[in-house]
């Protein structure tokens, strides 16, 4: 997309009547996206993820024509309001944050997280985790781990000469010490998190489409844990509200790409397409 932020079409007909139902009716639609990967740039330190830089603007300009914009991230809410820049930002109103998978939720009206209990088995995974690295050989600079506010624990691998090989290593032991836990293996990009079952961002969607009644939803997002997101968003078009999948894309996972009905080039390119998608509502009003 160049500077004019033209509008693209997506390449399937479900994706294009997703995109005529947002335009028609966008008082009725959500605007879905992921965090990293999505709205900020996938970093080698995780807890130097911040949003691109015109990702707010845009956002604020989308968010008063629309029902709402929902953040549906892995991380803690408030982490995702944090290193996106949020809070305090005039024209956010409708702006929630679905953190933890929807576990965690804060909404820009009212600048709070409300979260249930934590997992008993998150502490403990936590407390073992990094005996389990150590005896793996994926110590001091091969894996990161990453607590995400005591809901889960993410193990990372980019700072390892050989990622993808430490990924691998660490699988199986992961998957074993999480289910002893009563937790399940979630794999990315470079990293496997352990986290409670039941809650994806499939689930978080979902609810949040049925609380909002939502008309129509474009639903972007980067990483296999975007998967849940984009089958929900398949289900619910069969008979209920006209959906848009978008891949913020990446030469490191094509999974995504495969069943998007728009690829656009990673986190500029999502800010390219919300700034398309306003200059279009600003000239149908």
């Amino acid at each position: 997309m160049g500077s004019s932020h033209s509008l693209p079409v997506p390449t399937t007909p479900a994706g294009r009547d997703g995109l005529a139902a947002l335009l028609a009716r966008p008082e009725r639609a959500v605007i879905a996206l992921d965090f990293d990967g999505t709205l900020a740039p996938i970093v080698p330190d995780p807890e130097q993820a911040r949003a691109h830089p015109g990702a707010v603007p845009a956002i604020a300009r989308i968010a008063p024509r629309v029902r709402s914009v929902a953040v549906v991230t892995g991380r803690p809410a408030g982490v995702a309001v944090r290193y996106g820049g949020f809070a305090g930002v005039p024209g956010l109103d409708r702006l929630v944050v679905l953190g933890q998978y929807g576990a965690e939720r804060w909404e820009a009206a009212r600048g709070e997280v409300r979260a249930p209990a934590p997992h008993p088995g998150v502490a403990a995974v936590q407390a073992e985790l990094p005996g389990l690295l150590d005896r793996n050989g994926a110590w001091e600079g091969t894996a990161h781990i990453e607590n995400k506010g005591g809901r889960a624990v993410a193990v990372h691998t980019r700072r390892a000469t050989d990622p993808q090989a430490a990924l691998e290593a660490l699988r199986e032991p992961l998957r074993i010490l999480a289910e002893r836990h009563g937790l399940i293996v979630e794999p990315g990009r470079m990293v496997l998190e352990l986290r409670p079952p039941g809650m994806d961002k499939g689930v978080a969607l979902t609810r949040y489409l049925r609380e909002t009644d939502a008309g129509a939803v474009l639903y972007a997002g980067d990483d296999l844990g975007d998967l849940a997101a984009f089958g929900a968003v398949r289900k619910l078009r069969s008979d209920g509200p006209r959906g848009l999948l978008v891949c913020s894309g990446s030469a490191e996972v094509t999974e995504l790409a495969e069943q998007a009905d728009l690829v656009v080039d990673g986190p500029s390119g999502v800010v390219d397409l919300l700034t398309a998608l306003a200059d279009e509502l600003d000239r149908t009003a």
